[in-house]
């Protein structure tokens, strides 16, 4: 069974009562989801394994531990996943990005594929996938379901807000996946959007309506 995190640090709860006021502009909202994002994947990497390794510091031989290979990837659900990408980087300059593209049909709310781009190797990859949002849980458990297609086998989603009907279809679509998030909102209205959310993330990153 999956890990279920809700990343309730101070900085965490900061920025994201910062992201969800309307107030805030374009520039910042992009910051502050970068942020997050570097916070969030601080967490997700916790269980990462390392290895010994000696290091000569200038003082004597330090025994010391270092990442042991694990070759990871980032996959953004397009397009408010890119929102994120620059704040996991941060801490995992090392990972590859793929992208998968899809948007929802808004009178079903369920999500359509119109793009996808993967490393050559992501089959040998731990893959995080990013989304801010995790509303519905369509996209999110639609793009784990291509993951595994292509051979991942260690799958972990990032997300800023969640509502939990999304968080509740995904643990049942995909028990083995892991979620993280910032924070746990109330519920889903009658048009698939979070309350209290943030409004639209997408939009609020690219400066778009």
């Amino acid at each position: 069974m999956g890990k279920c995190l809700v990343m309730d640090h101070p900085l965490v709860q900061h920025k994201v009562s910062l992201l969800r006021s309307k107030s805030t502009g374009t520039k910042e909202f992009k910051e502050l989801v970068s942020e997050v994002s570097t916070l969030l994947c601080y967490e997700a990497t916790r269980d990462l394994p390392t290895e010994e390794i000696e290091v000569e510091t200038p003082v004597a031989i330090a025994t010391t531990r270092v990442l042991s290979g694990r070759k990871l990837a980032l996959v953004p659900i397009l397009r408010a996943g890119l929102g994120m990408v620059d704040g996991m980087q941060a801490l995992l300059p090392a990972a590859k990005v793929g992208h998968i593209g899809m948007y929802r049909n808004e009178e079903t709310l369920e999500p359509v594929e119109y793009y996808c781009k993967l490393p050559a190797d992501i089959a040998e990859r731990d893959v995080m996938v990013l989304d801010p949002m995790l509303a519905t849980g369509a996209s999110a458990c639609d793009a784990v379901a291509l993951l595994k297609k292509n051979g991942v086998k260690n799958i972990k989603f990032i997300s800023v807000i969640a509502a939990p009907e999304g968080v509740e279809r995904l643990k049942k679509e995909h028990p083995d996946v892991d979620i993280y998030m910032a924070a746990l909102d109330e519920k889903l209205d009658e048009n698939g959007y979070i309350v209290p959310g943030l409004g639209d993330a997408g939009d609020r990153i690219f400066g778009t309506k």
